[in-house]
């Protein structure tokens, strides 16, 4: 694929002044446009390089393939194509919430590419596997969410977002992840949200090769303090910060908090 068609793919904008780049990557059920809170702040100081997963935002709707994307591995290889056409050795990844598995995905992957990793609201696992480790989610539980998609689609995307959002999040912001959630193609939506709250990444943990900033939110119903907590124990070379925030996109509803721990983490020796 040449390189003017994978920036189109993934609807890849480049902007900010800088040598190092910051390449963001979003959730589920967002796009891009959910960095905008934070990268005024870090436009004067890096390169930020801001792209839409296939079947996501703007990206290019015809290039997904339901195989491919049927686990995070797919989405992963979004990452290092991307990392491999720009040329971004030494880069560091700033995941929301699945992206924090995908991107660690990618770096065991090709550590090349990268420098370090933020991770915002992270979860290897949203299952419960007792005794050991709590993720906040029952198998049935899951099920069921996927099966009110397939029902009414609308009613789904209204229920999920003040959920992932928690009571920080204002109505506007509310309204619109609701409105992104409904934007995704229903089938394509469903295949990534099973992809994303079926997995189990915890095995890769012990794996991490580059140092890592975890941010929690103090009430996170999709991602518990405990979560971060269980990463942090076996991720080498981790930092975990629990903020005084509520919710599941902290980089939305509480960016200054968010860019109070990841600008002196960018800014640390490697």
């Amino acid at each position: 694929m040449q390189i003017d068609e994978l920036l189109q793919r993934n609807n890849v904008k480049i902007s900010g002044n800088g040598s190092h780049t910051l390449l963001l990557a979003h959730g589920f059920g967002c796009d891009q446009n959910m960095w905008r809170f934070i990268t005024p702040a870090l436009a004067p100081h890096y390169r930020i390089v801001l792209f839409d997963y296939v079947g996501s935002g703007d990206s290019d709707l015809a290039a997904y393939d339901s195989d491919r994307y049927s686990t995070l591995d797919g989405y992963a290889r979004d990452i290092l194509e991307l990392c491999d056409a720009l040329s971004l050795e030494g880069a560091t990844l700033i995941g929301h919430s699945v992206s924090s598995m995908i991107g660690l995905i990618a770096s065991i992957a090709e550590p090349r590419f990268f420098d370090r990793l933020a991770m915002v609201c992270p979860s290897p696992c949203f299952l419960n596997k007792p005794p050991d480790y709590m993720g906040g989610f029952e198998a049935r539980d899951l099920e069921q969410l996927l099966d009110l998609m397939d029902k009414n689609y609308i009613g789904w995307a209204d229920y999920l977002a003040p959920l992932v959002l928690g009571g920080s999040g204002s109505e506007a912001l509310t309204q619109e992840l609701s409105g992104s959630f409904c934007s995704a193609d229903p089938v394509i939506a469903k295949n990534f949200a099973r992809a994303t709250f079926f997995s189990d990444y915890r095995s890769l943990l012990p794996k991490a090769r580059h140092p890592s900033l975890l941010l929690q939110s103090r009430t996170d119903l999709l991602a518990d303090v405990s979560v971060g907590e269980y990463m942090h124990a076996r991720m080498p070379d981790s930092e975990l910060r629990v903020l005084p925030a509520e919710g599941h996109c902290l980089h939305m509803t509480d960016p200054e908090l968010v860019l109070r721990e990841l600008k002196p983490f960018l800014a640390s020796p490697s």
